[in-house]
């Protein structure tokens, strides 16, 4: 299995070389040249298989180049009910991503696939965790370094400090929005205090901190010299880990072969869905991949006009689903270049004009007429629709679920098929959210003892300008290179 550029870069690499990386030379991001295939025949064998060897099983499909012993034990490693221990009562933890029934609504089975029951309490701990064995194992055999930089809007920062805490030659450089993350996020992130996790609050938005690591990515001397690797969903290991869970989650929510599935995913940057829409390349029964936005609809727009237009740091809204709170989706360009049909040119120039007109149209050209070939459609939600359908989902099934969680459940329940399952995939636990669980519930969420009073621990960070030079010159001096 051999990865291209999404813009064209002439020089196919392995996944062992792509893994330790972020962007490609040519600044776009790496995609397999061909997406494996999955029969009928080998899902229906894989209902049988544990969470760790069904992830083993999709994963060597796009990382050949590992020993299958030495994946199958990172996979089985990584993935267990020690790991991910903070399951709902009821929930079957041996599953890893249990599967909750809501309902029947409009002749549809409604569903709840729990994401969140890792370290964190956030889906990203479900790539993430791989990603910190992925790596300490890639370094070992290859007797190097890595210094991690990052950038969250909630959930990230949290998932890779945990993942990569105590891991040896590693050290992680996490970005994040100044005071916009939720007080629960922000205790999570900043009161680590292992001496190779560096948190830096930016004076801006997500939008910022994203930006400042794709320009440090593109200063090819600098990330060469300080030995730059990224777990932001640009790095291509991350995507492909959460592929495993849409498949959990069809074998989980169908009978038989052939069954369709439809999944609403709550999405800002795009790293989550664009995982199923691999799942669905790969021959993976999907209907609809529903792709679920709060005020910063650039996607939704996206989706229903076919105009892709980033907004300005200033017209970025603080949401109570911040994680969300996302003007430009970086990982957004892996679909576009199957939707341009693999043509790198013409992607190329597609986000050229990202950068120089601040967005593109695809109704206009045409391109956009095949959307429905990929599944795709979308909605939008706001905090008052978040306020509803928590409380309404604490009356009508006695479930808590969190703010984005909230954002895709109101938007799934406007695209529902009778007799299609629609799959919601949980973003985090409640408990990271609890203001506005208050606000609907008037009540605190239910937290893991082990967070309890979070908030009140030491935090260390450092509070920074969005300055591009600033951000080098810290990690230079704690690196020492």
């Amino acid at each position: 299995m051999k990865y291209q550029s999404t813009r064209g870069h002439e020089m196919p690499q392995s996944f062992s070389e792509i893994l330790l990386g972020g962007l490609a030379p040519d600044g776009g991001l790496f995609l397999p040249q061909r997406y494996p295939q999955v029969s009928s025949e080998e899902l229906e064998a894989w209902r049988k298989l544990s969470y760790a060897d069904l992830a083993f099983e999709i994963l060597s499909r796009f990382c050949d180049d590992i020993p299958a012993d030495d994946l199958r034990a990172l996979t089985r490693k990584t993935y267990t009910p020690e790991v991910y221990c903070n399951a709902r009562p009821g929930d079957n933890t041996a599953d890893i991503t249990p599967l909750r029934k809501l309902g029947d609504e409009n002749g549809a089975p409604l569903y709840l696939l729990g994401l969140s029951n890792g370290p964190t309490l956030a889906f990203k701990d479900m790539a993430m965790q791989l990603l910190g064995n992925l790596f300490e194992y890639a370094l070992a055999r290859a007797g190097q370094e890595l210094n991690i930089l990052g950038a969250t809007s909630g959930d990230t920062g949290s998932a890779a400090e945990y993942a990569m805490r105590g891991k040896r030659g590693i050290r992680v450089f996490m970005l994040s929005p100044h005071r916009k993350m939720s007080a629960f996020q922000t205790a999570q992130m900043f009161s680590l205090q292992d001496p190779n996790i560096f948190n830096i609050a930016v004076e801006g938005v997500f939008d910022d901190c994203q930006d400042i690591v794709k320009a440090v990515s593109n200063d090819h001397a600098f990330k060469a010299r300080q030995k730059i690797g990224t777990v932001n969903s640009i790095n291509w290991a991350r995507v492909v880990a959460q592929v495993v869970y849409y498949f959990k989650g069809w074998l989980l929510a169908t009978t038989g072969p052939g069954q369709k599935v439809s999944f609403c995913v709550p999405s800002g940057n795009f790293g989550n869905v664009c995982a199923g829409h691999i799942a669905r390349m790969m021959g993976l029964p999907i209907d609809r991949l529903v792709v679920a936005t709060n005020e910063n609809d650039v996607l939704d727009e996206f989706f229903r006009t076919g105009v892709y237009r980033v907004r300005k740091a200033a017209e970025t809204f603080h949401t109570s689903s911040p994680s969300m709170d996302i003007s430009k989706a970086s990982n957004f360009e892996r679909f576009v270049f199957d939707l341009v049909d693999r043509d790198a040119g013409r992607l190329a120039q597609l986000f050229r004009d990202v950068d120089t007109k601040g967005g593109f149209d695809l109704n206009a050209s045409g391109e956009f007429a095949r959307i429905r070939e990929f599944g795709f459609v979308s909605g939008r939600s706001t905090h008052g629709d978040r306020v509803a359908t928590i409380r309404d989902l604490s009356s009508r099934y006695g479930v808590t679920i969190d703010t984005h969680t909230a954002d895709g459940v109101k938007v799934a329940r406007e695209h529902l098929s009778a007799g299609t399952p629609m799959v919601v995939l949980e973003t985090a636990l409640p408990a990271k959210f609890a203001d506005t669980i208050r606000e609907a519930l008037g009540r605190e969420p239910e937290r893991p003892a082990s967070f309890e009073g979070i908030e009140a621990l030491p935090q260390r960070f450092e509070v920074m300008p969005a300055d591009v030079e600033l951000v080098k010159g810290f990690i230079a001096r704690h690196t020492g290179l």
